[in-house]
C-alpha cells in the first residue's frame, strides 16, 4: 500500500505537503479547511517585528494629536497601548489548540535581541516548531556580505540554544554562495532549511509615476532555482530540505521530491486554485508513485539529486553550454527562423 508519510523537523507528517506562511494561515477557518483538505503541516502567518513597530508608531502618532488640543486632554487615554505581538501570539496559540496537524510558527525580526525575545514567546504558545526568515534587504553600501551572514549565524546559534522546539531557517538565494551559508548554518544543528524565501518587491506605476506594492504569485517556472539547490544540497547536509516557490501542482511536487526535498511548501497555488488544490496535489503524487511501483516517498526521494547521479555535469552550467550548441534546433522548432 502506498504511503506519503514522512518525517520533517523531527515531526511525523502524514505527507510532505506543508502550507507556507501567508495571510491564509492567519485565519482559523481557513486553517481548519487546510487540515481537512489533507495538508501534512501548516506554517502560521509570520510575526513581523517591523510591522509591529510601524503599527505602534502609527498609534502613538494618532494619540499625540490630542495632546496639543487642550491641556486636559493629555490624560484622555492614559493606559491605551498597542497590543504589539500579543494578538499574534494569541492567534497562534488558538491555531495550535484547534488543529491536529503540526503547526509551525514563522518569525521575521530585525535585531539580535528581539529574534530571541520573540522566539521564546512563540515557543510558549505550544507550537511544534519555528521557522526563522533570514532575509536582508541591503541598505548600506559599506556593510560587507560576511557581516550580514555572521549576524544571522549568531542569531541562529542563540535561538537554537535557547529553544526546545525544532528550528528551521528560511533563506533567500541572494548570497554569493548559498551552499556555503547553508553548510555553516547546518553546523548550528538547525533542523531544516526552507529554500527559497520569496519576498514582495516593488513595482512602478508608469501613469502615476510612483512605486507600488502588488501581489505577484509564483508559477511553475519559479521552482527551477529551488530544484537546482535542492538537488545540490541533498545528502550533503544533516538538516532536512523543505523546498518552496513555484510548486503549483503534483508534477512540481514530484520533481522536487526526486531532487531530494524532505517536504515542500505551497502558497501561490492555494491563492490561485483554493484549498481544494491540496488533495489534487497529493492524489497526483500517489497516482504517480503507483504507476512507478513506489510504496513510500523514501523509495525515490533524492533519486535525481546530484549525489546520486553519475553525470558529472548534472546541475552545472555545462548543461547551459549544451543548450547553446542546440540553438538552431530550438529556433527551428519554435519557428523563429
Amino acid at each position: 500500500m502506498t504511503t506519503l508519510k514522512t518525517t520533517y523537523m523531527g515531526l511525523e507528517l502524514k505527507n510532505p505537503l506543508v502550507v507556507g506562511a501567508s495571510s491564509l494561515t492567519a485565519d482559523l477557518d481557513i486553517l481548519k479547511a487546510i487540515e481537512n483538505a489533507g495538508a501534512g503541516a501548516v506554517v502560521f502567518k509570520s510575526l513581523f517585528e517591523e510591522q509591529i513597530q510601524l503599527e505602534e508608531l502609527e498609534m502613538q502618532n494618532e494619540l499625540d494629536e490630542y495632546t496639543e488640543r487642550h491641556a486636559e486632554m493629555t490624560k484622555l487615554f492614559p493606559t491605551l497601548k498597542h497590543a504589539g505581538s500579543k494578538e499574534h501570539l494569541l492567534k497562534l496559540r488558538k491555531a495550535k489548540e484547534s488543529l491536529s496537524i503540526p503547526v509551525i510558527a514563522s518569525l521575521n525580526s530585525m535585531h539580535p535581541d528581539t529574534w530571541l525575545e520573540y522566539a521564546l514567546e512563540i515557543e510558549k504558545t505550544g507550537v511544534d516548531g519555528i521557522e526563522l526568515n533570514f532575509y536582508t534587504t541591503p541598505k548600506d553600501f559599506e556593510v560587507e556580505g560576511k557581516v550580514i551572514v555572521q549576524s544571522q549565524l549568531d542569531v541562529l546559534h542563540s535561538v537554537r540554544k535557547a529553544l526546545r522546539i525544532p528550528v528551521s531557517v528560511k533563506l533567500s538565494p541572494f548570497y554569493t554562495n548559498p551552499l556555503d551559508v547553508i553548510k555553516r548554518m547546518d553546523a548550528k544543528e538547525v533542523q531544516s532549511f526552507v529554500i527559497f524565501n520569496r519576498m514582495f518587491q516593488p513595482d512602478i506605476d508608469i501613469e502615476k509615476e510612483e512605486l507600488i506594492q502588488s501581489l505577484y504569485l509564483s508559477s511553475s517556472n519559479d521552482s527551477r532555482l529551488t530544484l537546482q539547490f535542492t538537488g545540490l544540497l541533498y545528502g550533503n547536509i544533516a538538516a532536512d530540505i523543505c523546498s518552496c516557490s513555484g510548486i503549483m501542482n503534483g508534477t512540481d511536487a514530484i520533481k522536487i521530491l526526486l531532487a531530494g526535498a524532505t517536504a515542500f511548501e505551497v502558497v501561490s497555488t492555494l491563492y490561485q486554485n483554493g484549498v481544494g488544490q491540496i488533495p489534487i496535489i497529493l492524489k497526483d503524487i500517489e497516482t504517480w508513485m503507483n504507476s512507478k511501483g513506489y510504496k513510500s516517498i523514501e523509495d525515490f526521494r533524492g533519486k535525481l539529486a546530484k549525489k546520486n547521479l553519475k553525470d558529472p555535469f548534472a546541475y552545472r552550467r555545462a548543461q547551459y553550454v549544451e543548450i547553446l550548441m542546440r540553438t538552431n534546433d530550438i529556433m527551428q522548432k519554435s519557428k523563429l527562423v
